[in-house]
């Protein structure tokens, strides 16, 4: 017998879809605050020679600058205000993470609820500001010494753009928080899927053009999109993966009644930390060479080698994108579900795992599962990130869609539509609740 739940699900449709305003004024409320974000991608911080940047990021925009572009949404290319994009903050949330489980103050503040947890949101801020400003003066310096970029070098042109950049991602960071409170779907998520999915028809469009020109083959351009497609279905195959433990519940004496003992499951993902591996990874991949590139090959000579070693495609930038996917993968996991918390519910509501003792032998027992599971989850993350890259940059290929970009996109995607069913689905409850209170109405 299909369950109410199932059926509203079944009847989600646009009829369902206009009556929902709650759901529309959100919808409209995370759309405008991208219209905002794209259009801060277009502003330049003052003192630039547009002409002088495009030679210079024309000359360099391979490997990582061009990834750290195309998170941007195409800002660093214009220099832009928002040329940091949100990944300060998202570097300021590893730390503070990682922080959390050596630092006892900030393991106590993660455990006191919504108010720590509010606490911890604005160390979080404080650490943005002061990455963002780093980086600010860095971007400032490296486009100093760049050629003729900077119409009026010094301490001006320098404080100038910290200040501007530092405002941009702040405001991006604030921005973010306002979708996900008021609109649809995670704000700093949406921010970096709008910036990728910008820059795709770019992708495309060139593709196409080196393909008409006779710079790629037509059947290294069909294996490219071909690559683009298994990977999109992969995707979706491996973000929807469960591991079910069977979870039973006894019988229950209530009253003069006996209740039957029910069976359910306990949902395990294969991906738990979903999108966030990769895009920690790439965050401290992009921090330390923000600048290196904006050189132009004229800066220290260490520095020059580790931007070609740490190049797209290279050994050394796969194998730290690799590790820092892997260990993320674990990490996060671990953050967000807690087998011992997990277990005690179990006992509390009088549910067990067959064969398994509750409490302490059950928690080991899903941390047993889950480790599993996550090993699975954080190679499948590993390959999809990193072997389209590999691809790409030995067969010389302009194209900057890859691994990465297309686990974002699509997971962000599959994200924000399962939010907007649930909005749906809450809303069709709420008109069910509100019929069946006029109806008793009714009747009396």
């Amino acid at each position: 017998m299909v369950s109410a739940a199932e059926q509203l699900v079944s009847n989600l449709n646009f009829a369902a879809f206009a009556k929902a305003d709650e759901l529309k004024k959100r919808i409209w409320f995370t759309l405008g605050a991208l219209l905002i974000y794209r259009l801060g991608t277009y502003i330049p911080i003052p003192g630039i020679n547009p002409q002088a940047l495009a030679d210079v990021f024309r000359q360099s925009q391979g490997g990582i600058l061009g990834m750290f572009n195309m998170f941007s949404g195409g800002a660093v290319e214009r220099m832009a205000i928002f040329a940091l994009n949100i990944m300060p903050y998202i570097s300021a949330s590893i730390i503070i993470q990682l922080l959390t489980t050596v630092s006892p103050h900030l393991e106590q503040l993660k455990k006191e609820g919504e108010q720590g947890r509010r606490q911890i949101n604005q160390y979080t801020r404080y650490g943005t500001v002061f990455l963002a400003a780093l980086q600010g003066y860095g971007i400032a310096v490296g486009l100093e010494g760049a050629g003729n970029i900077v119409t009026d070098p010094g301490w001006f042109f320098r404080i100038t753009t910290v200040i501007t950049l530092v405002g941009g991602t702040v405001f991006l960071m604030w921005l973010g928080e306002q979708i996900t409170a008021r609109g649809v779907g995670n704000g700093i998520s949406l921010i970096i899927f709008a910036g990728i999915v910008a820059q795709l028809p770019h992708a495309v469009i060139g593709t196409l053009q080196l393909g008409e020109q006779g710079a790629l083959s037509t059947t290294l351009m069909l294996l490219l999109f071909v690559m683009v497609f298994v990977v999109i279905a992969v995707i979706v195959f491996m973000e929807r993966a469960q591991r079910r433990l069977l979870v039973q519940y006894p019988k229950r004496q209530v009253g003069n009644k006996q209740f039957q003992g029910d069976a359910s499951h306990l949902p395990l993902k294969l991906n738990s930390a979903g999108v966030i591996p990769p895009i920690f990874a790439s965050s401290l991949l992009l921090l330390p060479i923000t600048v290196a590139n904006f050189s132009a090959g004229q800066g220290p000579e260490w520095l020059n080698t580790i931007t070609a070693m740490l190049g797209r495609g290279a050994p050394l930038h796969v194998l730290l994108y690799v590790s820092l996917i892997i260990f993320f993968a674990f990490f996060y996991t671990a953050i967000v579900f807690n087998p011992k918390d997990t277990a005690e519910n179990l006992k509390k509501y009088g549910g067990f795992i067959p064969g398994i003792r509750p409490g302490e032998r059950t928690a080991e027992y899903i941390d047993y599962v889950l480790t599993r599971i996550t090993v699975a989850g954080a190679i499948y993350l590993a390959a999809v990130c990193v072997l389209p890259e590999i691809l790409i940059a030995y067969a010389g290929v302009p194209f900057y869609f890859g691994g990465t970009s297309l686990l974002i996109v699509v997971s962000v995607t599959m994200d924000t539509v399962a939010q907007i069913q649930s909005h749906l689905l809450a809303h069709q409850y709420e008109g069910l609740i509100k019929r069946s209170r006029l109806r008793g109405a009714r009747r009396r």
